[in-house]
């Protein structure tokens, strides 16, 4: 199973993005979603999350600018990330929790993308 992200970048502020992330392999079933994302001398912390039937939750400081949703169909997930800030500067990663056989769940990682919003 692999995680591949995209549609980071450098943007200015009050910009927008949309990242995205399609699983690929012998993938089951995918449960919860989620965006985490870690800056430079900090822990990664959820951004993010999505459960297979749509609920989200969001990190305080990006209510009403970020939004995330899923095609299950096509094993993506989304992340549309509107009136940026430089504090939104950081490594975003994909993180998704698949069923991969009849025996085997667990959480998989994509290899980040690099967003940078310039003040």
């Amino acid at each position: 199973v692999q995680l591949v992200e995209s549609g980071g970048g450098l943007v200015q502020a009050g910009g927008s993005l949309r990242l995205s992330c399609v699983a690929s392999g012998r993938i089951i079933r995918i449960n919860d979603m989620g965006w985490y994302r870690q800056a430079p001398g900090k822990q990664r912390e959820l951004v993010a999350s999505i459960t297979s039937g749509g609920s989200t939750n969001y990190e305080d400081s990006v209510k009403g600018r970020f939004t995330i949703s899923r095609e299950n169909a096509k094993n993506t997930l989304y992340l549309q990330m509107n009136s940026l800030e430089p504090e939104d500067t950081a490594v975003y990663y994909c993180n998704a929790d698949i069923v991969t056989t009849a025996f085997t769940r667990r959480p998989y990682w994509g290899q980040g993308t690099q967003v940078t919003v310039s003040s």
